[in-house]
């Protein structure tokens, strides 16, 4: 039976993970010549196995811990944002340092240390144990409480409800926030924070994308493509089945289960923000293996921004 393969636009990566992959890229590429020293990664450089892999084979390896991290070292920190202790902890190892946080996660923890300045209380909504959650929070652990759900936002305590300020983690569904931070304000009528919620552009326009796919253009099935651990391919998938699809998330296009799209007449395919090209269009040729007789790009938003390398940071 043949079918109807939509490819979202905007897919795939971001400006923000451009630059981080790129951050890496240039750290091994400027090692002097035989010098075959690695250079470290405190945690995944974004959340994609094929990217980490691709990266960990040209030189780089991946830790944890700075503390994993021989002194002297080259050291990159990660698009999610770390706590100013692991700068810290980084500075006394004298590690030579690159720090590719995303300019838009650099943003929240910029404001987190503003509202905390100020004495406010931060409501800050996110997923534990995400590594973007843990550096914000540990900007001011004594000042920002966490929040995940609508009921946590129902049953908060704040020392005073007239200093209150919110902020978000950039890859949440956009629903999610918005019921949360609406719940927030109607408890704190006197709360602060970003107009238009921390979400980053790309989070929102990919969901955009997805909802277009469903409800515009009719995908009854939805392949995401993304690395289960990534929370904005993870929304992705939330987002079309709340469209109304099925949705599936997958890593590779070999996980493509034939059974997913048997009955398919319209097959939506996305990329999260740290998924490359190369694996979208494997995946079309699968589908196009399977019966897809026509590829068409649904095209929701044009996206231009860049973001610079960071520079090098001395040891110390």
């Amino acid at each position: 039976m043949s079918f109807t393969v939509l490819l979202a636009a905007p897919r795939g990566f971001c400006a923000g993970v451009e630059r981080a992959i790129r951050t890496v890229e240039l750290a091994l590429d400027n090692r002097a010549p035989g010098d075959d020293q690695p250079v470290y990664v405190r945690h995944e450089i974004v959340h994609n196995k094929v990217v980490v892999d691709d990266l960990r084979a040209r030189g780089a390896v991946f830790v944890e811990d700075t503390r994993e991290i021989p002194q002297g070292a080259m050291a990159v920190f990660s698009a999610h944002g770390i706590a100013p202790s692991v700068r810290e902890e980084a500075a006394m190892r004298g590690l030579v340092t690159l720090d590719a946080t995303c300019p838009l996660v650099s943003r929240v923890h910029a404001a987190v240390l503003r509202y905390a300045a100020r004495g406010y209380t931060i409501l800050f909504v996110g997923h534990a144990g995400h590594p973007e959650v843990e550096g914000v929070m540990g900007e001011a652990p004594a000042r920002v409480r966490l929040v995940q759900t609508v009921d946590d936002a129902e049953q908060v305590v704040v020392p005073d409800s007239s200093r209150v300020a919110y902020a978000t983690q950039t890859t949440l569904s956009m629903d999610d926030v918005s019921a949360i931070v609406d719940t927030l304000r109607r408890r704190f009528p006197d709360i602060v924070g970003p107009q238009a919620g921390d979400v980053c552009y790309a989070t929102t326009n990919r969901q955009e994308a997805v909802q277009a796919l469903v409800e515009q253009h009719g995908a009854d099935v939805v392949l995401v493509l993304g690395s289960p651990n990534s929370s904005n391919s993870n929304r992705l998938r939330e987002v079309a089945e709340s469209a109304g699809a099925r949705a599936y998330l997958l890593g590779t296009p070999d996980e493509l289960d034939p059974r997913w799209v048997a009955a398919a007449t319209r097959v939506g395919v996305t990329a999260g923000a740290s998924t490359p090209e190369h694996l979208v269009q494997g995946l079309v040729r699968r589908l196009e293996a399977l019966g897809a007789d026509e590829v068409q790009t649904v095209e929701t938003r044009i996206e231009d921004v860049f973001f610079a390398p960071p520079p090098m940071r001395s040891r110390g």
